[in-house]
Parts: structure tokens; sequence; C-alpha cells
């Protein structure tokens, strides 16, 4: 699994950063390090940082996410001191929203690459559709997406083995919970996606948003899909219907928050 470093100035915003993250995150958590502070003070310490990556040498790759600019600085000096080989990237995301969707990210099993272009764009999901997430923000990819720099981050066409641009499962479903898919359902369904052999879609019927790659956090946010609107789960690969069907089953069940509405 992809470990994380997280570098701020602050460690109590570090770990509260985290700690949201954690909220969102189903199942086993990915491994984090948090480097702040200077001398116990406020600033950064490529020292601390290069030991917090070296401190997640067995993980299968680090994500690096910093809140102010010196940070990054700090680690990029903190790659020539480590003593480990893990690959590394430094994102060049927000840092909450960056955490957030990286942690989500990495919990369904996604490559470093993945994680780095989830964290990267995290910001997309405050744009209006079609506005880039940062100058320069890579794009989350996915089988069959559209280039970085797309209209839609995360947006994914399902491509069958053949060629066509036909999924192998489909169906349409009422999204019922008062809030739609905001950010906990979404991450719901990033992890009921992850869990499948099969590249799994979303899109917004009512409005005609997407389709965004089940996979990624920020893709699903950037639908914009609210009470009432109705959803189309498509998927391809050998698990295509399994996986259609597990997420038709948390969209009709309003993703657990029904009772908590109605209490």
């Amino acid at each position: 699994m992809i470990g994380f470093v997280i570098v701020s100035h602050s460690e109590p915003l570090a770990h509260a950063a985290v700690d949201l993250a954690m909220q969102m995150v189903h199942g086993e958590a990915p491994p984090v390090r948090v480097a702040s502070g200077a001398d116990g003070g406020f600033g950064t310490d490529a020292a601390a940082i290069a030991d917090a990556v070296d401190a997640l040498a067995d993980s299968d790759g680090v994500v690096i996410i910093t809140d102010l600019g010196s940070a990054v600085i700090s680690s990029e000096l903190a790659l020539d001191l480590r003593t480990s080989t893990v690959p590394v990237r430094i994102s060049d995301g927000p840092f909450v929203e960056g955490i957030t969707a990286g942690m989500v990210r990495a919990a369904t099993g996604g490559s470093l690459d993945d994680v780095a272009h989830e964290a990267a764009a995290a910001l997309a999901a405050k744009q209006p559709q079609g506005s880039p997430a940062s100058p320069g923000a890579s794009i989350p990819a996915a089988p069959g997406a559209p280039a970085p720099g797309a209209a839609n981050p995360g947006a994914l066409t399902p491509v069958a083995p053949d060629g066509a641009s036909t999924p192998d499962a489909s169906v349409d479903a009422l999204l019922r919970n008062p809030m739609g898919l905001h950010s906990r359902p979404a991450a719901l369904v990033v992890k009921a996606a992850g869990g499948f052999d099969a590249d799994v879609a979303i899109a917004d019927v009512t409005t005609g948003a997407g389709p965004a790659s089940a996979a990624s956090l920020i893709g699903l946010l950037t639908l914009g899909a609210s009470e009432g609107d109705t959803v189309r789960i498509t998927a391809i690969g050998a698990e295509a219907a399994a996986a259609v069907d597990a997420i038709r089953r948390l969209v009709d069940d309003g993703f657990g928050e029904l009772a908590a509405a109605s209490a």
C-alpha cells in the first residue's frame, strides 16, 4: 500500500488533517507519518522528513503532501538525506483535500501514480465543472479516461474488451440520501468499486454530468449529484455485474444515512 508523509509547519494542523482524512477511509488505512515543526516550534525540518520517508521504506511508495511553499523545499532536500530507496512523489495538490483524496485512493490499492494524481487534482471538487483544479495539476487517470486536462477530473468512458463503448453491466439508481453523493458516500463508492475486478463509472443522468471513475473520490464529487438525482452505474470487466450491484445497493440504502435523517 502507498504511504504518506504529511509535512506541515504546525503539528496540530497536520494531525487534524490526517484525522479528517481517516474519517473517509473505510477498511485498512494507509500508513502515515507526520513531519512537522522545527525544533519543537513552527517550521519544517528536512531531516525529520527524511526519517519519516525512511520509516515507510516497506511501503509500495510514498506521497509527500505539504502545507506551505517552504515545506516543498524541505521535502526536496529530504530526498537527498534519506537512506531508503522507496519511490517518492512530492504532491503539488492542496493540503487537506489532497490528504483526504490520496488516502481514500491508497486504501483501495491505488498505485503510486494513481494516488499522486488523485491528490494533485483534489481541488477539482471545489471548481465549477470544466475549470482546472490548479495550474499544471494532474488529472486522475483511469482506464479509458480522457487525457489530463479534460473537463471532468476522473472522467471515465467505459470501453468493452472488443473496443466498443458498451459496458458489461449497467443500472440506474435514485439518490435517496439528503446530501446526495457527498464526501462520505463517495468514499464508500470508491471502497466498494476497489473490491472488484472491474472498471466502474458513475454518471448523473438527471444533470448530464459525468461519467466519472468510481475509483476517484474527486471525480465522483465533481458530479455534484444531489438527492433525487438518478445516477447511472456502469462497469466493464470480469466482475462488472457484481460491482454494479454492490454500488446500487449502497445507493438504494441511502449510504446508511436514511435512518439518521429520519431520526
